[in-house]
């Protein structure tokens, strides 16, 4: 995968990323990667531990800083380009990755069980998130001509999952459709739009799984294991460098091949 290299809008150093979710799990992997590229990384969550992330990788010898950030608190996302002050400026690569996927004992809630309010939270975290973010972040992009936008959506998105709910593939299908409408409208602009569709990744919400249910996963995985988050990682980080600049509106699939369209 090819680091980020210079171009009209700069060169990594220059290209600010902010990764939501950014704490642990596929959005720590994320921004290690993109900070290991060269871009300044804004990590956002809401868990406490996205400032010790943070530390890791300024101990690694990255610039990274550290907010917290509900992505469905319109104010707060609102408020940015204040929270970040000189680096709002430097922003150019969002990577929409915060989501929430609950579970009781383990296991998905059938349909007729799902709480109003349960509904509701999932849908403004995983999809309204994206779409504030995006919104918010549009602007600073368009006025630079350069600009990356990188939805974290699901393999559930394609397929019903025996794991996570329906609340999680509807928001997930919501935002593989919202990248392709968004895409459609930035093109001229120099931005580009893409999701990645993770499979079965180690991480704290696949551990979370019930007993036997990522064995049973597993065999259903033609590479025979369960994907690492520096792999997703690889894939985010080539969509936000210069070799992806063809590339607008597409979905890549990173799960061993357990799905294939």
């Amino acid at each position: 995968m090819s680091e980020a290299t210079e171009n009209s809008g700069g060169g990594a150093a220059d290209h600010v990323a902010l990764v939501t979710g950014a704490a642990r799990g596929l959005g720590a992997a994320i921004a290690a990667r993109l900070a290991a590229a060269g871009h300044p990384v804004v990590l956002a969550d809401v868990l406490d531990g996205v400032e010790d992330t943070a530390a890791r990788l300024r101990d690694a010898g990255g610039e990274a800083r550290a907010i917290r950030l509900d992505v469905a608190d319109a104010a707060a996302v609102a408020a940015l380009p204040e929270t970040l002050g000189a680096w709002w400026e430097r922003l150019a690569i969002l990577v929409n990755n915060a989501g929430v996927s609950p579970k009781v004992d383990g296991r998905k809630r059938p349909v007729e069980e799902i709480p109003l309010e349960e509904w509701n939270r999932v849908l403004a975290v995983n999809l309204t998130g994206p779409f504030l973010l995006s919104q918010r972040c549009i602007p600073v992009m368009r006025a630079r001509g350069w600009g990356r936008i990188v939805m974290m959506t699901s393999q559930a998105a394609h397929v019903p999952s025996s794991i996570t709910g329906a609340y999680y593939g509807a928001s997930k299908a919501g935002l593989m459709g919202f990248a392709r409408n968004l895409a459609a409208e930035l093109g001229r602009d120099g931005i580009t739009v893409n999701s990645v569709a993770p499979g079965r990744i180690m991480s704290d919400m696949v551990a979370g799984a019930a007993p036997g249910m990522n064995e049973a996963f597993l065999a259903r995985i033609p590479l025979g294991r369960l994907g690492e988050p520096a792999e997703v990682a690889e894939v985010v980080a080539f969509l936000a460098s210069d070799a992806a600049a063809y590339l607008t509106g597409t979905t890549i699939d990173v799960g061993g091949g357990s799905y294939m369209p």
